[in-house]
């Protein structure tokens, strides 16, 4: 399998480094997940070294990712016939949960080319392909509104995206700019650096049980944050065009 010319690593590695086990809060999905951190991130270092891929994040239940999941197969409503953005997808926990609480279209969307594989595969693995894009780039310069001057999507989710600063610095930003154009943008994060601390509106917390090889506790407790519309938005200026 190949994207740009890079080689990438196969169904078949995954297969042989990762088992396929539910997370701990979400029975309803199985997924093809590392049971050993190490293990599966030494295995990866040969091909990182020679395609130069990013670590297996794609491998991991994380914290904020299994609370987004969670409230979303708990409230089907937000996302059921809508379309549905995932951002940060990473093994597609989140965008699949969307299709199995009946979401209409789900774009699991991730800049790690690894990522698309296991997406696939546990979309597959779970009967939930029907429905489902898979864009592997960048998509933080892309529009948020549509043709008709609605949203592009009805519905944002992002499980765990605050943990480097640039980086969330541009997530939130773009995330706002969902928000503001009608979108229902809702955020997963355990406390991490980075989280959002404005423009916010608490939905939920979860104790979500984690692992210790990569986190610094076995039960973190995480919230769902809905992103409010921003100051600029709400005082009646029209939200950026794409």
């Amino acid at each position: 399998m190949t994207a740009g010319g890079t080689k990438l690593i196969t169904t078949d590695f995954i297969l042989r480094n990762t088992e396929a086990i539910s997370p701990p809060l979400i029975p309803e999905l199985t997924l093809h997940l590392a049971t050993e951190a190490t293990t599966l991130w030494q295995a990866t270092e040969t091909e990182l070294e020679q395609n130069g891929l990013p670590p297996p994040y794609w491998a991991f239940p994380w914290a904020g990712g299994q609370a987004v999941a969670r409230y979303v197969i708990d409230n089907a409503p937000l996302v059921a016939g809508k379309r549905v953005l995932d951002v940060g997808a990473g093994s597609g926990m989140v965008g699949l949960a969307a299709l199995w609480a009946s979401a209409a279209t789900v774009i699991a969307n991730d800049t790690d080319p690894v990522a698309a594989t296991a997406i696939a595969l546990n979309a597959e693995t779970n009967g939930l392909q029907a429905g489902l894009t898979i864009a592997i780039r960048d998509m933080l310069d892309e529009p948020v509104m549509a043709e008709d001057g609605g949203p592009l999507y009805d519905t944002v989710l992002a499980g765990d995206i605050c943990y480097e600063r640039s980086m969330s610095d541009r997530m939130q930003a773009w995330l706002q700019r969902h928000a503001d154009a009608g979108a229902l943008v809702l955020v997963g994060d355990p406390g991490r650096t980075y989280q959002p601390i404005g423009g916010i509106a608490l939905c939920a917390h979860y104790d979500v049980p984690v692992s210790l090889e990569i986190e610094d506790s076995e039960l973190r407790r995480t919230a769902v944050w809905r992103l409010t519309g921003s100051a600029k938005a709400a005082a009646g200026s029209t939200p950026e065009s794409p």
